[in-house]
């Protein structure tokens, strides 16, 4: 079985959906004349210098604040791809699987930006009110009503397929059981239980209950889990610089730690450090951007800037942490891999402390990511019965979703510890669920790059003094038919 799996992971993560991701990546990067790095000052100021203001005053249309989408949104990401993903693309592609991530998630700045603004502009409003969007929704807007494309339910689907999926092959509950069984010696079913229980605690006030958490939960987690892997790698301060130098020059000869040493090819480097980064981050997946596309904002490209603040917190700091953890460590080269290597590099850093704080951060960006997955189901069912016919019967299967979400992921353990899955099986799973709906996904953003391209060149004009602002540009597409409010011009500075 895990050979089966093994080759539809690599035939998936091979060469054609690389491409196709690169590609993207470097199209919206040189097509905005590397915006996410001439502008990176920019970008932090508008992401993680609002963090720091003490009132909120967007009174936009919206669910959620943009600081508790971004939150929902990390914490969606930032999760067990970031502790275990990380260590099996190092235990299996080598150290130069790192270089791959980061080149992945440079590119993936604007990638998610691009998606995120994309959302919230093609977003519909509900009876109530309150704005949805995501991939399913640009398609039908964007490719569907603006380019008259009557075939547009087939990406969706296709999309939508892929994405739920992972509704019954997660991750999350089956590594946080892992983990906490492995570190206090307890069976992971029990665990498996008690996350569950925690879990809808999370989510049985929907969208905005989660919201309202990840904005106090996941700050806590990203900072307890990177104080305690900059203590280890500063602690060996001296060995930083052939653990960097393992990672370049493995990227373009392949190093692996699995397999009795004998090498990766680099293909296999590129494909995991790629397939790798684009679950933990997510870009191109097209997933957190059904959570962006809920925040209250005034203009699509702010709320896209918070997209590449994800990226850049969840894989440039998160993940590199991690990365240099395990190869400073030397524990790259033990034969382990998953969130059990990350549990053994912490432990020898810090001692039997060390796992202590690994386990504990897994549980936490767990059940942070469990609950951003909530969010991402619920946009695609409330898309599915979109329909105000279908009202009554929208409302009865989001409440039975409620009841049900959780118990995949205790159902998946108790098979996994009754059949004895390896931990290797379920990241093939993962690589399978995840590459269907990102190659979809960034097909149809590319498609659909000349709106993108048009919104960014009006935030420029009124945010950068870039260019001259026309004041009949409608932000957002449900905005196309109305009478657009005159906005004063800005003074051209360039």
């Amino acid at each position: 079985m895990e050979t089966i799996l093994e080759s539809v992971s690599t035939f998936l993560w091979g060469l054609p959906l690389i491409f196709t991701i690169l590609f993207a990546g470097f199209y919206f990067t040189l097509r905005s004349k590397l915006f996410q790095f001439r502008y990176f000052p920019h970008i932090m100021k508008q992401t993680f210098g609002l963090i720091l203001r003490k009132k909120d005053k967007n009174n936009a249309k919206g669910i959620l604040s943009p600081f508790e989408a971004v939150s929902t949104a990390i914490g969606g990401s930032v999760g067990v791809g970031n502790i275990g993903g990380v260590a099996t693309a190092i235990a299996v592609g080598g150290p130069g699987a790192v270089f791959w991530m980061w080149c992945s998630a440079l590119i993936g700045m604007l990638i998610k930006t691009v998606e995120v603004t994309l959302s919230v502009y093609y977003r519909n409003t509900d009876e109530n009110g309150d704005p949805y969007g995501g991939p399913t929704y640009y398609m039908e807007k964007g490719l569907g009503e603006e380019r008259n494309f009557k075939y547009w339910m087939i990406p969706a689907f296709l999309f939508g397929l892929g994405i739920f999926s992972t509704f019954f092959i997660t991750l999350q509950n089956y590594t946080i059981s892992e983990a906490v069984s492995s570190t206090f010696k307890i069976g992971m079913i029990p665990v498996s239980i008690i996350y569950l229980l925690l879990v809808y605690y999370m989510v049985y006030g929907g969208i905005r209950h989660i919201g309202k958490i990840a904005t106090k939960l996941v700050p806590f987690m990203c900072l307890f889990y990177l104080l305690a892997g900059l203590y280890i790698i500063f602690s060996r301060f001296t060995e930083i610089g052939s653990a960097l130098g393992l990672i370049f020059s493995s990227a373009f000869n392949g190093t692996a730690a699995v397999g009795g040493f004998a090498g990766a090819a680099v293909v296999q480097v590129i494909r995991l450090g790629i397939a790798r980064s684009v679950y933990s981050n997510e870009a191109g997946w097209g997933t957190s951007p059904m959570v962006h596309a809920t925040a209250k904002t005034d203009h699509p490209i702010k709320q896209g800037l918070w997209g590449s603040f994800e990226v850049f917190v969840d894989t440039l700091i998160v993940c590199t942490i991690t990365a240099l953890v395990i190869i400073i460590t030397g524990k790259w080269s033990s034969g382990l891999s998953g969130a059990e290597l990350t549990l053994s590099a912490f432990e020898d850093g810090v001692g039997g402390f060390g796992r202590i704080i690994v386990t504990i951060s897994i549980f936490l960006f767990g059940l942070t990511t469990t609950s951003g997955w909530y969010v991402y189901y619920e946009v695609l069912l409330r898309h599915l019965f979109k329909n105000p016919k279908h009202l009554k019967w929208k409302n009865r299967f989001l409440k039975l979703y409620n009841i049900i979400y959780p118990i995949p992921g205790t159902a998946m353990v108790i098979y996994a510890v009754s059949y004895g899955i390896p931990g290797q099986s379920v990241w093939y799973f993962a690589d399978i669920t995840s590459a269907i709906p990102t190659f979809i996904n960034v097909i149809i953003i590319l498609l659909l790059s000349k709106k993108f391209f048009e919104l960014l060149k009006d935030y420029k004009a009124r945010y950068l003094g870039v260019g001259s602002v026309n004041p009949n540009f409608a932000l957002f597409y449900e905005d196309q038919e109305k009478q657009p409010p005159v906005i004063e011009k800005k003074v051209v500075s360039k």
